[in-house]
């Protein structure tokens, strides 16, 4: 057997300790902890490194066909269900491997000769002799039959446990690596699979298992893949359980696959249900409320302005009214900003008063208005000043929701995530961006309120009031197109009187929830409480 520089690196430094449930894909025991805290799962192969710098332990030291074989005896494995004849027709032994009591698996070509061995050791770690690179009893049924089903299983021992409890009547073949060999070995294989009259996939109900369907289903011809459904983690698990009838049901139950996103109109009644049910936050703006309808989940609402005109404080507004209106958690990226102004801007419209503009007392109210804010334990900010890439950010952003179970996350703003990344092409990237935005929105179902900049127009700017359409967006049309709402403010900071220099006027210019555009209202600035407040009402009842 052939040992890499890193296999012996491992065995010289690095001891096995146990085995504990595998938090990744939900294995009750293959997550293995070694004594530098490094941690391998032999089921779905991830690997976290502990105190050192050491690489992960080597679980397949693949060799060349002319390595010799062992030999073991033919035995039924009790503990697994699995009787000696199944046994013996997939060729599958207990021996003795360098000294180590181990379950020997040997795998055969289509002509029937030995080509590997992979061992399977008491402490569930694997080594291999030879290129495992055809299915596992694949020689067995090496001339599919147009009439017969095949099941292709993740493992050699849920192969056998489907042999079982079926009677060895119907072929069933694992794969040689588990899921993370999937697509490699369907690829490889895939003209011996369509022989068959269907492919039934019976891979472990897991996420790596789930994850290893989608790889392979697709390179099928189409109607020929099926996906079995267990009611345990794999197919040893029922057959240990005494649930071998489930094994069969899930042959012949079966359902044919189709990708996610094709479905049968009589499935999503339950999908029109939960749209129809779907909760709207409100703004703390009426004319905009009858516009846009609130603000959803799995929406992006996008606002733009020109610089200076308000966009950070109206976000910081409607974040505080979500505060005290709703039970929600918030996650606050304000990118040009400390998280101190952050802090100080919200806890200052609860007290009434713009704290950061002059010195203040913690003193009672300060701290009771902290607690109605940023300390209630249901806000959640980003500790970053300045440019930050975006596939750091969006793992902030995942984090901030899957952890803290966010429900409304403020991005301010898109332009500087991209700044920082120095390709140059901010269009791309920022195409790049909004996409993984839109993505994440869709996965966690959060609502994103967006904050985006505007591009430099010809003659009077958006400084000096100018009205704000979608063409104004800077960087990228995908900002408008991947966003469900897009919110246009507009003031003009030169007027010559001081009430028309503290006014902003909100336009709605996208809507896809309900298609009603135009301006939602007018609002008015307190410079002492820093706070918006709508001096007039757009009549929206006929909008258009």
């Amino acid at each position: 057997m052939v040992c890499t520089s890193n296999t012996k690196r491992m065995a010289e430094h690095t001891a096995l300790l146990n085995h504990q449930p595998c938090p990744d894909c939900g294995s009750s025991d293959a997550l293995t902890i070694n004594e530098d805290n490094s941690t391998k799962c032999f089921s779905c192969g991830v690997f976290k490194p502990g105190d050192s710098e050491q690489p992960p332990m080597i679980v397949m030291d693949n060799t060349n066909k002319t390595t010799p074989f062992i030999e073991g005896d033919y035995q039924a494995l009790e503990s697994r269900g699995i009787d000696e004849a199944t046994c013996r027709k997939y060729r599958y032994q207990v021996g003795n491997h360098n000294g180590n009591k181990c379950h020997i698996a040997n795998y055969y070509d289509i002509d029937g000769q030995k080509i590997a061995q992979k061992y399977r050791y008491a402490s569930k770690e694997f080594r291999c002799s030879g290129k495992p690179d055809h299915f596992f009893g694949q020689n067995i049924w090496a001339n599919p039959t147009p009439n017969f089903k095949v099941v292709v299983t993740e493992g050699e021992i849920d192969a056998m446990s489907v042999a079982s409890a079926t009677g060895g009547k119907y072929p069933v073949v694992s794969l040689g690596a588990g899921s993370q060999s999937a697509k490699a070995m369907f690829k490889r294989h895939l003209e011996w699979l369509s022989g068959f009259k269907e492919v039934i996939l019976m891979f472990d109900m897991d996420e790596q298992g789930r994850k290893a369907v989608e790889e392979v289903a697709h390179l099928l011809p189409a109607g020929k893949c099926k996906v079995a459904h267990l009611p345990l983690k794999d197919a040893n698990d029922c057959l240990v359980n005494g649930q071998k009838s489930a094994i069969i049901n899930g042959i012949f139950d079966a359902k044919l696959w189709r990708p996610d996103d094709i479905l049968a109109g009589a499935d999503i009644y339950d999908k029109i249900a939960e749209h129809q049910n779907v909760e709207a936050l409100e703004y703390p703006f009426e004319g905009l409320n009858k516009i846009t309808h609130g603000l959803r989940h799995s929406e992006i609402v996008t606002l733009c302005a020109g610089s200076g005109i308000g966009k950070s404080q109206v976000c910081r507004i409607i974040t505080h009214h979500l505060m005290k209106t709703t039970d929600k958690r918030i996650g606050y990226i304000a990118l040009e900003e400390s998280v101190e102004r952050t802090a100080l801007s919200l806890i200052g419209l609860e007290m009434g008063k713009c704290l950061h503009l002059e010195p203040f007392e913690r003193d009672d109210e300060f701290n009771e208005a902290f607690k109605a804010t940023v300390g209630n334990g249901r806000f959640y900010v980003y500790d970053h000043f300045g440019s930050l890439a975006s596939d750091s950010l969006l793992n902030r952003i995942r984090f901030m929701i899957k952890t803290y179970d966010v429900d409304f996350v403020v991005l301010d703003h898109i332009s500087i995530v991209v700044s920082g990344i120095g390709d140059g092409n901010e269009r791309r990237l920022i195409d790049n961006t909004m996409t993984a935005l839109r993505s994440l929105v869709e996965e966690t179902k959060v609502a994103m309120l967006l904050v985006s900049h505007l591009k430099r127009p010809e003659g009077r700017g958006h400084e000096e009031g100018r009205a704000v359409s979608l063409s104004d967006l800077r960087g990228s049309q995908a900002i408008a197109q991947l966003s469900d709402m897009v919110l246009g403010l507009e003031r003009s900071q030169q007027a010559e009187e001081v009430e028309d220099r503290n006014k902003t006027t909100v336009r709605v210019l996208k809507n896809r929830f309900s298609g009603e555009t135009g301006i939602a209202c007018t609002l008015a600035y307190d410079k002492v409480s820093g706070n918006l407040s709508e001096s007039h009402l757009i009549d929206t009842n006929n909008p258009f």
